[in-house]
Order: C-alpha cells, then sequence, then structure tokens
C-alpha cells in the first residue's frame, strides 16, 4: 500500500501562482509514476501532470503546459506541482496519484490516490 498526502491548496487571484506538494509513504520502492489530476465543479476528473519517477521524464495536459510544472525530490518522496499563471478555469480539487505500472493520462493507469487538495482562482 502507498498514502499520499497533499498539501499546499487554498485561494488566489488570477495570475497568482501555488505550490502543491505530495509526499508519499509505505511501499513506495516500486514506484514508476506519479503525477496530478483535477476535477473542478461539474467537470470530470482531468490529468494534469506526471512525472516518470527514475527517469524525471515530464508530461503536461494541454492546458497547462508553460504555466505548471511537476518535480520530485526521491530522498523525500515528495512530488510537487507549481502552479503559475493561474486561470480561474483551473480552479478544481487536485489529486496526487502514484503507478507502479505505466504512465499514461487516463485515471486507472494509476493505483493510488491523494485525499484531494482544493485551489481555488479568482477572477
Amino acid at each position: 500500500q502507498v498514502q499520499l498526502v497533499e498539501s499546499g491548496g487554498g485561494w488566489v487571484q488570477s495570475g497568482g501562482s501555488l505550490q502543491l506538494s505530495c509526499a508519499a509513504s509505505g511501499r513506495t520502492a516500486s514506484t514508476y509514476a506519479m503525477g496530478w489530476f483535477r476535477q473542478g465543479p461539474e467537470k470530470e476528473r482531468e490529468f494534469v501532470a506526471l512525472i516518470i519517477w527514475n527517469e524525471g521524464t515530464r508530461y503536461y495536459a494541454h492546458s497547462v503546459e508553460g504555466r505548471f510544472i511537476i518535480d520530485k525530490d526521491n530522498a523525500k518522496n515528495t512530488v510537487y506541482l507549481q502552479m503559475n499563471d493561474l486561470k480561474p478555469e483551473d480552479t478544481a480539487v487536485y489529486y496526487c496519484t502514484q503507478t507502479n505500472r505505466r504512465a499514461g493520462t487516463r485515471a486507472d493507469d494509476y493505483d493510488y490516490w491523494g485525499q484531494g487538495t482544493q485551489v481555488t482562482v479568482s477572477s
């Protein structure tokens, strides 16, 4: 089992920045990738970004590329999401995810999920 705990959500004005953190614990030695998804009001959960744990390769959703940066600290088993130039449409609950299998942009590619952290961007 892997436990994921997110932090760093909050309220910010349009154009502002926030950094999310996700600390993983438990059986993390087999981690292949970690990622972030989000679910806005009355929207389906959508892929945001992922990072391949040992390689450091990163993938982003088109809607956030150039504004968001995913990074990691292997020693701390922590993944970060730096969100810049935030827009009201970025308002959502952000979820940290982990997989031992493969990296992908579908929710069912991932094995473990955090509880989510709310990000609210006002115009």
